[in-house]
């Protein structure tokens, strides 16, 4: 062996160790995207557009395929067409050209969609390669993923449904802000001098009192030592939700999500900061970094609540965690489908700051996964399968669309530096 090949054959080798591989996984094959599938699985909620889509990326490379989860047909179809004939291991060169190939930046509905398709690049590079997903990215840095699961209810029902949840090993139970039902007080149609209102009648000033009655009774279900929140969802304006805080504050809440509405988040929970020792959390509909960024450098916020694939995928994701980081802020991700909830255990598993997953919807395993989640005694595992570690049930699926054409998009345009900019 001469000195050159030598040397080549070490700088592959250290990498190789680097990433925990075997020396013959370490390179990554040459590949092209050559086609993006859009899948309905069974139980997509049409009106819900924090989606459950399934997309998958198919390659040049016999059985090189990534999955990814959310978006809609429209929004999916668009950032697709920028992947087609790409090099999908250069996996933010392609975030980049999807979100600035286009005239409007991207809004949140488009963010979840690109963000989808970059779960499946992550994916599909944690399978070129062998590995999980978070070897890719610093490897974990917890043994598990620690989540909450919500209820709803009044007086025992609600301490009874608290109590389970602490006792079936969950970190903490989350509580709803005093729904109103359709058929019972304040229900839709309820007549007033106004005339008939056409849905159910929200009240904050009495549902305030109920809250803090609420709040309380899960205090007792939960325990001294067990941990609660409360999702105020936006429905009280500032003065409500001020008093809401204040008067919770003995009872310990391990926060308060979105106490007040979205439009006013930047002004509003700044002041509220001020004026209660709760902690606080807000932006499971936020799309990036650029929307709460202010909230978590002035520290206004205890938790984000943003979540996969709302922000932009993994990449967006990674980001986000560093800003959290810096600041010393949580990361309590919104509930999200069952492909996007695996891949909060990788793009959160190596974050060194506090982690709580809403698990919603995903206590039972999906019927179009034949692979997914490892969720035990409320806590989320690693499960050691390469990429995200899901496998699909194809027969579950129903396809919508298939992209193969990179489409009209605009140019993306590069600095000198080979960094892009916007067109």
């Amino acid at each position: 062996m001469n000195r050159r090949t030598f040397l080549r054959s070490a700088t592959l080798a250290s990498g190789a160790i680097a990433l925990g591989l075997p020396r013959a996984q370490a390179a990554l094959p040459k590949a092209k995207i050559t086609k993006v599938n859009i899948y309905r699985p069974p139980n997509l909620n049409l009106h819900f557009n924090q989606s459950n889509m399934v997309v998958t990326i198919e390659t040049d490379q016999a059985g090189l395929i990534g999955v990814g989860e959310g978006g809609s047909r429209d929004t999916l179809e668009q950032c697709a067409q920028r992947l087609i004939g790409q090099n999908p291991f250069d996996i933010e060169r392609c975030w980049q050209d999807m979100y600035r190939a286009w005239f409007y930046p991207p809004g949140r509905e488009k963010i979840h969609a690109l963000g989808a398709l970059d779960l499946a690049l992550w994916d599909l590079k944690g399978k070129a390669l062998k590995v999980p997903v978070y070897d890719l990215i610093g490897g974990m840095n917890r043994t598990y993923v620690e989540s909450y699961l919500g209820g709803g209810g009044t007086g025992t029902r609600l301490k009874e449904a608290a109590r389970a949840a602490i006792e079936a090993g969950y970190r903490a139970f989350r509580m709803d802000a005093a729904s109103v039902g359709v058929g019972g007080r304040g229900g839709g149609g309820q007549d007033t001098d106004a005339g008939p209102l056409p849905g159910p009648i929200y009240n904050t000033h009495e549902r305030a009192r109920q809250v803090v009655q609420d709040c309380k009774d899960v205090r007792e279900g939960v325990g001294p030592n067990g941990d609660w929140l409360v999702d105020l969802h936006q429905r009280f304006d500032f003065e409500a939700s001020m008093r809401i805080c204040k008067l919770i504050e003995e009872y310990e809440p391990y926060l308060v999500e979105d106490p007040t509405r979205d439009e006013q988040f930047r002004d509003e929970i700044p002041k509220l900061r001020r004026m209660t020792t709760v902690p606080l959390a807000a932006g499971e509909q936020w799309g990036q970094r650029w929307d709460f960024h202010k909230l978590i450098e002035s520290k206004d916020i205890d938790y984000v609540r943003c979540t996969l694939p709302n922000v932009g995928g993994i990449t967006e994701m990674l980001k986000i965690a560093a800003l959290c980081e810096t600041h010393a802020v949580g990361i309590v991700p919104h509930f999200t489908g069952p492909i996007s909830t695996a891949a909060l255990v990788h793009a959160l598993g190596p974050f060194s700051g506090p982690v709580l997953v809403e698990i919603g919807g995903n206590t039972r395993p999906a019927s179009h996964l034949d692979e997914g989640l490892e969720l035990r005694k409320g806590k989320l595992w690693p499960n050691g399968r390469p990429g995200l570690g899901v496998t699909l049930n194809m027969e579950r699926l129903t396809l919508v669309t298939s992209i193969t054409d990179r489409g009209q998009g605009r140019t993306t345009y590069f600095r000198p530096d080979g960094s892009q900019t916007s067109w």
